[in-house]
């Protein structure tokens, strides 16, 4: 099964989104919640997406997908499963 791990906040409807995406796929997934210290870890994030600070931010097996939209395109398409599986 694939390594996912998500940052979010808690007050995020995106990041409720690609989380309930995951569980419903069954997917176990690692959740960064960086509410507590929000303004460093978004200065991380943009260090590790290429400039991106929003949440979500998804990683699967080292790969950033991106957010809840590219999130649910990947499902969409079909891709995601593909992911997962490897």
């Amino acid at each position: 099964m694939a390594k996912v791990l998500t940052y979010t906040v808690d007050y995020c409807p995106y990041c409720k989104k690609a989380k309930a995406l995951l569980r419903d796929k069954g997917v176990d997934f690692e959740d960064i919640d960086i509410t507590a210290n929000e303004d460093e870890m978004r200065e991380k994030l943009s260090g590790i997406t290429g400039g991106r600070t929003t949440v979500p931010q998804i990683f699967i097996n080292g790969v950033h997908v991106g957010g809840y939209t590219d999130l649910k395109a990947l499902n969409d398409s079909g891709k995601l499963d593909e992911m997962l599986a490897q």
